[in-house]
């Protein structure tokens, strides 16, 4: 072998050695700049939440200093003019304590909504799954209970009567023989209860409008919702657009689940739930169906 061929060849194993360095530098730098930009995606995550809290809280300051600069207002107008001056002291200490109560309530913590729905579908697919294992319907009937608004009650077959035993979780009587679970929009409703100035009503368009108005304005699940009845039919039917908590088509979802528990425990009656995608008008349809009590007494 001549001496050239010698120097060919460490000419090129030195080539292959300095290509060797130079993919590994790259890939340390690339690894260091994902790195980089993972760590300052975090921070500014952190950084975005912690305004999303600050703006919220901001709000509460807000109206809190509204009610009490409402408050004195009128206090000092009971002391400027008599002849108004009880209706003015009593507007004046309801502004304040509406003031006192707004701020010392305000929240100090605030759950992101993808974080709910990840705890949710966790949750709701292991159901899902134990239904579809037990062989059940898709059929989901919510029943008003004594002790809870309501539970959801999912039949093996599709002849079935409502359970005489309700304490579940698994019914093996069979007529009704399935699974008859806590539903997930009970503590909602309950929660929308205590918040309501009222009653529930009883009828099905009042319901409904009590309803949606807790969804959007309270709960702030969705951005709209839109209810057409059709009281002799016994149906319900709430276009929903925006849901917090991604589609509402899975297992006892909080939307339709809080929509029906809302009109089975302000009915006192059963009500069957349907769910389908929507259309250039809306995102879902979530129907809800009940029967007449003249169906009721005789079933």
């Amino acid at each position: 072998m001549s001496s050239n061929d010698y120097e060919t060849s460490d000419t090129h194993s030195t080539t292959t050695d300095t290509a060797e360095s130079a993919s590994e530098s790259t890939d340390s730098t690339d690894q260091l700049e994902l790195a980089a930009q993972v760590e300052l995606l975090t921070e500014e995550n952190h950084r975005l939440r912690q305004e999303f809290v600050q703006a919220r809280q901001s709000r509460y300051r807000s109206t809190a200093v509204g009610l009490a600069a409402i408050g004195i207002v009128a206090a000092l107008g009971g002391l400027l003019f008599p002849d108004t001056r009880d209706v003015l002291v009593a507007l004046g200490a309801t502004g304040l304590f509406g003031a006192v109560l707004t701020y010392y309530l305000m929240p100090s913590q605030f759950i992101a909504a993808d974080v709910g729905e990840r705890v949710y579908t966790a949750a709701m697919t292991n159901l899902a799954s134990i239904s579809d294992e037990l062989g059940l319907r898709e059929n989901r009937v919510y029943v008003p209970g004594e002790t809870v608004p309501a539970r959801l009650f999912v039949p093996q077959h599709a002849e079935y009567s409502i359970p005489d035993d309700r304490s579940g979780p698994i019914v093996v009587d069979d007529d009704s023989r399935g699974l008859f679970l806590e539903a997930t929009g009970a503590e909602l409703f309950r929660e929308f209860e205590r918040a309501l100035t009222g009653e529930v009503g009883t009828e099905p368009a009042v319901i409904a409008s009590q309803l949606t108005d807790g969804l959007v304005e309270q709960f702030e699940l969705a951005q709209s919702a839109d209810a057409d009845i059709d009281v002799a039919n016994g149906r319900a039917t709430i276009a929903i657009t925006g849901s917090a908590f991604g589609s509402l088509d899975r297992f006892d979802h909080p939307i339709p689940s809080f929509l029906a528990v809302g009109f089975a425990a302000g009915l006192d009656r059963p009500v069957t739930l349907e769910v389908a995608a929507g259309d250039d008008r809306a995102d879902w349809l979530v129907t809800c169906r009940w029967s007449s009590e003249t169906e009721t007494e005789a079933a």
